[in-house]
């Protein structure tokens, strides 16, 4: 039974809705359907909500369109900005380059002028013992002539007390006349011998003076050869050990390890030493002893750089995607760490060894997919992961520069990229610690 409500609320739809009827005739007969108030309002809702739906989808979709139409935008100016700035660090690559080709070059330099200024050393040294050698017979000449001089004056002497006595010297000269005359030649001869020890004592007084300029001369020239050595021996070194510094590695430590590494000696190699008397060593033994430790430092800090990742793993124009850290997970979209930096590049780009090792994985690896692992000295190890092919095999020894994998995406990868990691003692550093601290020096 129909309540008063019921009744109230048709009769009011029906206002709104009145009854209507769908009449459908077919060659037989002749049928209706009746739309009632009540199925009228439903369709008519029915309807609204289709159609608010559809104008809600359509601005969102609208809204969608236009927001991926910015991060479009964005990624675009973030790609010009990626690969500008990628530009700049090629360009700065390039002239660190060259700056590393200048610095061997002033290296190679003075590893010449070394070993000229060793040959001239030792010239010197040699015309040097010469110039002693004749000063001491010149001395001993000197010495023999002066005592004679001195025995002629005193004989001189006695000859003339004995003149005095007029009487003896007639006595001497009636009873041995041919004394007297041996006497007289005697004290001739004695006078041209004085005359002649007063000369060669002058000249021997000019010739010191002129060894002691020459000497002097010498000792300047070595001087500014060993000023021009210590320069150049700087300005080598100091890079290296900054590079070293900059990327946390302890010099004299790695220095200690290497010297260890490269003790092996062989032959009669001693300090160099200019003296043959056994005396201390002089002010430019000491200095040319500092440079031979200050050139086999930088024998040391070489071998070193050659054993340590202070390179870059790709060559071309490639990407900096992402760096050390933690990050978003895109499929997670939770927070991971990143243990190594990402270089994005076209598929088969070439990947070389940043350091001298030996390859200790070489196949695949769950996450990584075609991994390449290589052990370096002082405990560093560097991983190149997602190749698309592997270039080395395992126990293989590699040099810095060496083609060991092509760039691919195996592995949990949205794309062809590099992952590149390195780790000290097992432990994931920050790779471009190495790249950048090494960019004044390679």
């Amino acid at each position: 039974m129909r309540t008063r409500l019921a009744i109230k609320i048709h009769a009011f739809l029906e206002r709104i809705f009145p009854e209507r009827r769908l009449f459908l005739k077919s060659d037989t007969d002749t049928r209706f359907i009746r739309l009632r108030p009540e199925t009228q309002l439903l369709a008519y809702a029915g309807v609204t909500v289709v159609v608010a739906w559809a104008i809600m989808a359509t601005a969102i979709l609208l809204m969608d369109s236009i927001g991926s139409g910015n991060f479009r935008e964005q990624a675009k100016r973030d790609q010009m900005t990626y690969q500008e700035r990628l530009n700049a660090l090629s360009d700065e690559r390039d002239s660190r380059a060259e700056e590393a080709l200048a610095a061997q070059a002033r290296f190679n330099a003075a590893l010449e002028q070394i070993s000229v200024m060793q040959s001239e050393l030792l010239e010197s040294e040699t015309h040097r013992r010469e110039l002693e050698t004749g000063i001491d017979v010149i001395q001993s000449t000197l010495r023999n002539t002066m005592k004679d001089r001195e025995a002629a004056r005193d004989a001189l002497a006695q000859l003339e007390t004995q003149n005095q006595d007029e009487a003896t010297v007639h006595h001497v000269a009636a009873a041995a006349p041919v004394q007297m005359t041996f006497m007289a030649d005697a004290l001739e001869r004695t006078a041209q011998q004085r005359d002649q020890v007063i000369t060669d004592a002058q000249s021997a007084l000019d010739q010191r003076d002129a060894l002691e300029l020459e000497i002097r001369l010498m000792r300047e020239q070595n001087d500014q050869i060993f000023r021009q050595l210590e320069e150049a021996m700087t300005v080598s070194v100091e890079p290296l050990d900054k590079m070293f510094r900059s990327a946390g590695m302890p010099t004299d430590r790695i220095i200690e390890q290497v010297r260890r590494g490269y003790s092996g000696q062989g032959g009669p190699l001693t300090p160099l030493s200019l003296s043959t008397r056994g005396e201390e060593p002089s002010a430019d033994e000491a200095r040319a002893n500092h440079l031979l430790q200050q050139m086999d430092q930088l024998n040391l800090y070489r071998i070193a750089a050659q054993k340590a990742p202070f390179a870059s793993p790709v060559r071309a124009a490639v990407r900096y995607t992402s760096g050390y850290g933690y990050r978003r997970d895109p499929k997670t979209g939770g927070r991971r760490m990143h243990n190594g930096s990402d270089f994005a590049g076209p598929h088969g780009t070439d990947i070389f060894s940043t350091a001298d090792g030996v390859v200790t994985h070489a196949g695949w690896q769950s996450g990584f997919g075609r991994l390449v692992k290589i052990q370096h000295a002082f405990g560093i190890e560097t991983l190149y992961a997602h190749n698309t092919r592997i270039r080395v095999k395992k126990g293989q020894r590699v040099s810095r520069g060496d083609h060991i994998a092509d760039m691919g995406s195996t592995g949990r990868s949205t794309g062809t990229h590099l992952h590149y990691e390195v780790r000290v003692n097992g432990r994931p550093v920050n790779p471009m610690i190495y790249i950048k601290a090494a960019r004044n020096v390679f």
